[in-house]
């Protein structure tokens, strides 16, 4: 596109500015709409609730914490839709921190540029996805990962991922 120079619109709304945030704006609707359906995942077969899938919502965040991402730090993603990718994109709204969604089609040097490039301090991950086998490609990128505890990653090839 000629002449774009910004990723954003700036112009005049009639809109007001909602000062509220992703997750404190879901607990709002979770409040007022408990039993209501939130998501459904037919290729999994799973349909929850606005209250179950927020549980899980907290629960995810909860281990999030736990593993010391805070407000601020980046958290990949990487895999196809799922109910599991939800959950991670609103955990990670609730507690502060930054979604980086990673194509599922990246190969190994693409997921390395990724990674180091947005600096993501955890990734989550499907196990595989058709051809793609995720986990093998971590292995392989972070070996490090068969000997280190959650969360204590130290990887040359990855040294911002904990």
């Amino acid at each position: 596109m000629a002449g774009l120079t910004q990723s954003y619109h700036c112009g005049a709304s009639t809109s007001p500015i909602i000062y509220e945030t992703i997750g404190n704006h879901f607990e709002s609707v979770v409040a007022q709409h408990p039993d209501a359906e939130a998501l459904v995942a037919c290729h999994q077969g799973v349909r929850w609730s606005y209250a179950e899938f927020n549980e899980k919502i907290d629960g995810f965040a909860a281990g999030l914490l736990h593993l010391g991402i805070e407000p601020g730090d980046r958290v990949g993603v990487w895999g196809p839709n799922s109910s599991e990718w939800a959950i991670t994109q609103m955990a990670t709204a609730k507690i502060g921190a930054i979604l980086v969604n990673i194509n599922p089609a990246y190969r190994l040097y693409e997921l390395e540029y990724a990674l180091n490039k947005s600096g993501c301090r955890a990734i989550v991950s499907a196990e595989q996805f058709k051809s793609s086998k995720y986990l093998e490609m971590l292995y392989a990128l972070a070996p490090e990962l068969n000997s280190c505890e959650p969360g204590r990653l130290k990887s040359e090839k990855l040294p911002d991922l904990e």
